[in-house]
């Protein structure tokens, strides 16, 4: 069976593949596209969404694809399940660090550091906090209690934060996907954590930061188009909520001109979460050996996506 994988990754998990496999290597995107067509085993991942898109869609006879990223939002998902591929992600291997990074986003934001790091960038000695706000006793909502919104909640919790968490099948201890928006005025923070579904798409709008607390912040660990920007501009402007803290945005990289970069309180991470680790590789690669033995053996995947869901 034919195997594709990232050169970056040999180290780690050649010494761990079963027997019978016929691996390649590619170290490069030309390298990648050239041996796509022939994978029946591909670990295809770039660092450019784009990139990598462009080689799944060259790997017509996946039979299994492997990727170290939790949403498939670039790729042609209609296509690989035409084609019967059977997808497995990496949920779980940078949880840690994101959950880590949304807590602090709600850290920034309330004593407003951002600010405080541009007063020390001008040798400026203020008399005065610009940010006042206190996670302890505040409420807050996780909006996609997963691998990653637990994490968060349980990072919050040690701060005094009351956590609620949403989950889509109001698993027990959270609530559902139609119960949290009569519930909105509730609270302090608002986490979101839940993949880039068409049913997700911009599940914050208008209607939902007008419902909001007009000192609540929003802190986006999940995909930009979770949120309807247009509508974030124009709250932000009219300051009907605290403001927002972004990692990601839609589109990435966001163009200079757009004018999300300027909105009042929009504190910007630049999708760093993420990046922000140094164990996340060694966890894919652990995880990579894992289903790549349970694949030829014929059991079941660790992470297999529903790519009807979408996640």
């Amino acid at each position: 069976m034919k195997a594709v994988l990232p050169a970056l990754a040999r180290p780690l998990v050649e010494p761990q593949l079963p027997a019978g496999l016929d691996v390649a290597w590619f170290a490069s995107r030309e390298e990648a596209l050239a041996l796509a067509p022939t994978a029946e085993i591909g670990w295809l991942d770039n660092n450019d969404p784009r990139v990598w898109a462009e080689t799944v869609a060259a790997a017509r006879n996946l039979k299994w694809l492997s990727t170290i990223y939790a949403g498939l939002d670039p790729l042609d998902k209609a296509q690989l399940l035409a084609q019967g591929t059977r997808v497995t992600n990496g949920s779980g291997v940078n949880a840690h660090t994101v959950a880590e990074y949304a807590v602090m986003g709600a850290l920034v934001a309330a004593k407003r550091f951002d600010q405080v790091v541009r007063a020390a960038d001008r040798h400026e000695w203020p008399l005065d906090a610009p940010g006042k706000l206190e996670l302890f006793e505040s409420h807050a909502l996780v909006i996609g209690y997963g691998t990653i919104g637990r994490l968060i909640g349980e990072r919050l919790a040690g701060f005094g934060v009351t956590v609620t968490g949403v989950t889509r099948t109001a698993a027990p201890g959270t609530i559902g996907p139609d119960d949290w928006r009569p519930r909105l005025p509730e609270f302090d923070w608002i986490f979101l954590a839940a993949p880039g579904t068409d049913a997700n798409r911009a599940m914050i709008g208008e209607a939902e930061l007008r419902a909001m607390k007009s000192s609540a912040w929003i802190i986006n660990v999940g995909r930009g188009a979770l949120i309807d920007q247009d509508a974030l501009v124009e709250a932000l402007h009219k300051r009907r909520i605290g403001g927002a803290f972004l990692d990601t945005v839609t589109p990435e990289p966001l163009p200079p001109e757009h004018p999300l970069w300027t909105a009042p309180n929009a504190i910007h991470s630049m999708h760093l979460s993420g990046r922000s680790q140094t164990r996340m590789f060694l966890r894919a690669a652990a995880l990579f050996v894992e289903n790549v033995h349970a694949f030829v053996e014929g059991r079941a995947l660790r992470n297999e996506v529903n790519l009807e869901a979408g996640y």
